[in-house]
């Protein structure tokens, strides 16, 4: 080979090297999402949001909103409340846009790498799943507020938000990437879709507990023991984790917002509603209380780690169906009591008294006749605020009926193990199995293979009052426990009536085995 011919092949191969190497550059290069909101016209209930967003390098760009809210299995048209919707470029140029759906805008990017979107966003929903804001204050639902870039929803995000002045605390479980700047991080959409924000004037309180960092923002802190409550915070957090063994956060957010209804979970934190209950002279009231903060908690667990395969990674844009939320909903019910118990804030016959008044609202409405557990959670995308007349009469609910196939399944379990293993034993196998090893959610066959697997027989019987609604044998499954329900019709019932409703009270079994004993003390310290 000729010295020119050297020449010219080095020449062809950097060439070539240089067309790959930016080639590859254009396929690597992750789309950059900065997101800034502000509130110049919060008074009216109003959020300005920016989307600045760069590597682009397809032609057209579909921005799509959320229209639900993970843990929330409603559709609330959100995109209803999104106006003013402008994109430009770089240059500060109008980039042409349409709509082909209710939640997706297309815009016609072209070469343009970088865009930028701005909208408007009507906010005055008093709801955990959505957003709201006053002159006073903002809770922000990013899913009902920020848009992604269709099918990237795996890539990072950056938020600033430009508040007010007068606002002078912020309560979210995102990571903060600036703090003087108020910059937050996500590595991804699901993250911060899952990462309610609390702007406004709360009481912020900072702990920690067993090595791991805790913010506790409480919008109304009127008559908060805060000494006690964050105690009380730490009793039940280490009740948890003496079940589960592992925890799944490095940092934890409680945000607990003015008077009002509701709850949510999400991966790192909780948005709920506080109804005022900070007296714990109201013993019942504080109960209920820390039992709703408790279940919103083991949620960390059940649902967002542990979890049916239908519910992630999420289709956003409709409905998600599954027939199992009975476990990651109604076991969450469950495993609230255990943990309150666990926690020394409730005591074993108090936790009955829950589990009894689930039983009834169930067993008492008609709905029981016909419809299943497994139908209630498919149909709740249907039934979720269903007030029809007849609602009482055709459905029921997986919070009600949920529990007390946990609480089956645990005595089932204890009782063909003498007492060796439990419920507690299956959700930490798919914690570990399908959350840790796998990475993702379980299938309904994989579910009830955990279960007979730690039973160590088959578990026939419970899965028919699953999936029928065939009536459940109680006086069976609560003599494993040194336990009794009295199935006497209530008073005033005529025992020749179709339907009959009963009394449904657990109580303390005359003469228990040694081993029902057992396994009542283990579960409920009596």
């Amino acid at each position: 080979m000729t010295k020119a011919l050297k020449v010219i092949c080095y020449i062809f191969l950097f060439h070539t090297f240089l067309v790959c190497k930016a080639e590859n550059k254009l396929i690597t290069d992750p789309v950059k999402a900065n997101f800034s909101v502000s509130f110049e016209d919060s008074q009216s209930h109003y959020l300005e949001v920016t989307l600045n967003f760069e590597n682009l390098s397809a032609k057209q760009t579909n921005l799509v909103l959320p229209v639900w809210t993970p843990g929330y299995y409603l559709i609330l048209e959100t995109p209803r409340y999104i106006i003013d919707f402008d994109v430009t470029d770089e240059k500060n140029q109008k980039i042409k846009w349409n709509k082909n759906s209710k939640n997706r805008w297309v815009v016609e990017n072209g070469s343009k790498s970088k865009i930028t979107v701005k909208y408007r966003v009507f906010a005055n929903k008093k709801s955990v799943a959505e957003s709201y804001t006053d002159a006073d204050k903002a809770f922000i639902m990013p899913n009902t507020v920020f848009m992604h870039i269709e099918n990237n929803i795996n890539n990072p995000v950056t938020l600033t938000l430009n508040k007010p002045a007068k606002w002078t605390k912020i309560s979210t479980g995102l990571a903060i990437a600036d703090a003087s700047k108020n910059n937050y991080y996500a590595k991804n959409f699901d993250v911060f879709y899952d990462s309610p924000i609390y702007i406004g004037n709360q009481k912020v309180i900072e702990f920690e507990n067993e090595g791991k960092k805790y913010t506790l923002g409480v919008a109304t802190p009127q008559g908060l023991d805060e000494e006690k409550f964050v105690a009380d915070l730490k009793k039940i957090m280490s009740a948890t984790t003496s079940i589960m063994k592992k925890v799944p956060y490095d940092h934890y957010s409680y945000i607990m917002m003015e008077a009002g209804g509701g709850g949510l979970e999400h991966w790192n934190s909780q948005a709920i509603f506080t109804k005022g209950s900070f007296d714990s002279s109201y013993k019942r009231d504080y109960t209920d209380f820390m039992n709703f903060v408790t279940h919103e908690y083991f949620h960390l667990y059940n649902v967002k780690a542990i979890r049916p395969i239908e519910l992630g990674p999420f289709d956003y844009n409709k409905e998600n169906y599954t027939t199992m939320l009975w476990v990651s909903e109604g076991f969450t019910v469950y495993y609230e009591y255990i943990i309150m118990i666990k926690a020394g804030l409730l005591d074993g016959k108090g936790a009955l008294d829950y589990l009894s008044n689930s039983i009834k609202k169930y067993e008492n409405a008609e709905g029981s006749r016909h419809m299943s557990l497994s139908q209630s959670s498919f149909d709740i995308w249907l039934n979720f605020f269903n007030r029809e007349t007849n609602a009482k009469e055709t459905i029921i609910s997986y919070y009600d009926k949920g529990p007390t196939i946990g609480m089956l399944l645990d005595l089932e379990i204890r009782n063909n193990t003498a007492n060796k293993k439990s419920l507690d034993d299956v959700m930490r196998f798919l914690y570990d199995e399908y959350y840790e090893k796998k990475q993702r959610g379980f299938t309904e066959d994989e579910f009830w293979s955990a279960c007979e697997n730690t039973s160590g027989r088959s578990l026939s019987e419970i899965k028919t009052y699953v999936n029928t609604v065939t009536e459940i044998d109680y006086q069976k499954y609560l003599k494993y426990g040194g336990l009794q329900i009295d199935l006497q019709p209530l008073e005033g019932e005529q025992k020749d009536e179709k339907f009959i409703k009963k009394n449904y009270t657990i109580s303390e079994l005359p003469n228990a085995t040694p081993l029902q004993l057992e396994i009542r003390k283990s579960i409920y310290n009596f």
